[in-house]
């Protein structure tokens, strides 16, 4: 049998490119995280996010080929904490929410994304 992959089950790229669009203004406007994206330029967002969506759509097994570093390199230093954390999720399930992810996807998009809290959080 020929299983979709969740890149597929998704909606492939435009709809990966539609939460990462969707998730990035929640995170930068949100009172305790937008401190990350201070003091960025467009450019370096506009880059960001465009990373982000490669990162996304090669992880859920897209066609799409992630030319960024390793989660833990490109997150050191910025002391993201489990407070951090924790609104981050919070924000990420409201934008799934916002695009009613069904519940195996969502499942198998949250398990992924808890197994990097190993690589991101510092503190």
């Amino acid at each position: 049998m020929n299983e979709k992959t969740l890149y597929e089950r998704l909606g492939g790229y435009d709809a990966i490119s539609a939460v990462a669009e969707n998730l990035l203004p929640r995170l930068q406007t949100d009172e305790q995280l937008g401190r990350f994206w201070a003091h960025r330029g467009s450019d370096g967002i506009a880059r960001e996010k465009q990373l982000l969506i490669d990162f996304l759509c090669s992880v859920a097994g897209g066609p799409v080929y992630y030319r960024g570093r390793n989660m833990k390199l490109c997150h050191e230093g910025m002391r993201i904490s489990q407070s951090d954390w924790t609104i981050f999720l919070g924000h990420v399930n409201a934008t799934l929410d916002s695009f009613a992810v069904p519940s195996i996807e969502r499942a198998e998009v949250t398990a992924f994304i808890e197994s990097l809290k190993v690589e991101i959080v510092e503190i």
